[in-house]
């Protein structure tokens, strides 16, 4: 486009030379032809005054983008943060972009879920396999167990123990318990009697010690039995009680709650409980690793159902939609609005840091065919001009 630009005032420059001091009709020619080249050269000077000193004359206000160009960055860089990165024109764009509705839809197709798990899973498992034993114990003693230690337990315990004693899920453990001792008695009968047998007094028969033995372990047996068989039976709802009277205490009464705090704090900053929890985050992790890099595992085809499902829901549900759009626009609101500014600060620290030359070069590079289009332009209107100014100088 340079080589347009100036090819047209080498071109008015012959028409002029080739007509100058004719009359008649070249006369106007001439005069357009002069025009033409006071409009080229005055185009040209303009525009390649904003990005360098023209023919290297250091012309006052010349070569403005290399001089400004810190300046220019900062412009832009308001620009962009006022025009583009507020809260309102991202929050719009996000609506009318209706990413959950869009996402969800690719992500239910379960070939497309299958393909996010698979990218997602090696750096998954590079980054659960990252975490050293090391770390996570300075996290538990450091943090963790300390902060535990801190937050008063009792009441939550007693409020969860009341929730679970309402709903009676503490049955199935019950019935699991009564059942184990039930097992252990049957099968450790000589345990039991030797056990008895040993608050005996001295002086009596032994047949008279066994007989009360046998009897003794066979009436556990058939209480156990009974326990164990009747869910409404009187050890039972006994049982019961405690628990619902400790779930009270907990909520209500200081002492237990101070004996249930400092047993808490005991546990908690026992040295064996971090060996214990680091030696379970050991398991996991390795359980983890493991069950990601199988390709055709049942982690990875659990976690692509998962994803499928979800993002179904996501299409289906217009409330669970509809809030996840809310948590999006709020997210990315509170982004820009606390962060527009450092975000549009990349502007300008990215053309501070280029060279003045190499500034205008870029910039040149992006706009300058545009720009001398106004060369083109300033020569033609300039023949234009001179050609009606000639006429109109020829009416009289």
């Amino acid at each position: 486009m340079r080589l347009v630009a100036t090819s047209l005032l080498v071109i008015a420059a012959v028409v002029f030379i080739a007509t100058h001091g004719r009359d008649g009709g070249w006369g106007y020619v001439n005069a357009a032809a002069e025009a033409a080249m006071v409009g080229a050269v005055a185009d040209w000077f303009a525009v390649t005054a904003l990005f360098r000193h023209p023919l290297g004359l250091p012309v006052p206000h010349t070569a403005l983008i290399p001089k400004k160009k810190d300046a220019l960055g900062e412009s832009l860089e308001d620009f962009v943060t006022e025009n583009f990165l507020t809260a309102d024109i991202v929050q719009e764009r996000l609506a009318q972009a209706q990413i959950p509705l869009r996402l969800g839809r690719w992500v239910s197709d379960p070939e497309h879920a299958a393909t996010v798990v698979r990218e997602a899973a090696p750096a998954l498992s590079r980054a659960v396999s990252s975490v050293q034993d090391a770390e996570v114990r300075t996290l538990l003693e450091g943090f963790f167990l300390p902060r535990l230690a801190q937050e008063p337990i009792s009441e939550i315990a007693g409020h969860l123990l009341d929730g679970v004693l309402q709903d009676r899920s503490h049955q199935g453990l019950v019935d699991l318990g009564i059942g184990q001792v039930h097992d252990w008695a049957r099968d450790n009968k000589a345990t039991i009697a030797s056990i008895i047998g040993a608050r005996a007094p001295w002086w009596s028969p032994r047949w008279l010690d066994e007989t009360v033995t046998d009897r003794l372990y066979a009436e556990i047996m058939s209480w156990l039995g009974d326990v164990r068989d009747n869910a409404e039976h009187p050890a039972r709802h006994a049982l019961d009680d405690l628990l619902a009277g400790l779930a009270r205490d907990l909520q209500h009464d200081p002492q237990t709650q101070a004996r249930a705090e400092a047993l808490k704090e005991r546990f908690l900053t026992h040295p064996g409980v971090a060996d214990g929890m680091v030696s379970v985050w050991g398991s996991v992790q390795h359980t983890l690793v493991e069950a990601l890099a199988d390709e055709d595992g049942p982690l990875r085809a659990r976690m692509s159902a998962l994803l499928a499902d979800a993002g179904r829901r996501l299409v289906a549900d217009d409330q669970l939609r509809g809030a996840v759009d809310r948590r999006l626009h709020d997210v990315a609101g509170y982004v820009v609005t606390t962060y527009g500014r450092e975000i549009s600060t990349l502007i300008s620290q990215t053309v501070a840091r280029w060279d003045g030359d190499e500034a205008a070069r870029r910039i040149e590079l992006q706009v300058g065919r545009d720009l001398q289009f106004i060369r083109i332009n300033g020569t033609v209107v300039g023949g234009l001009v001179g050609l009606l100014i000639h006429a109109l100088s020829q009416l009289p």
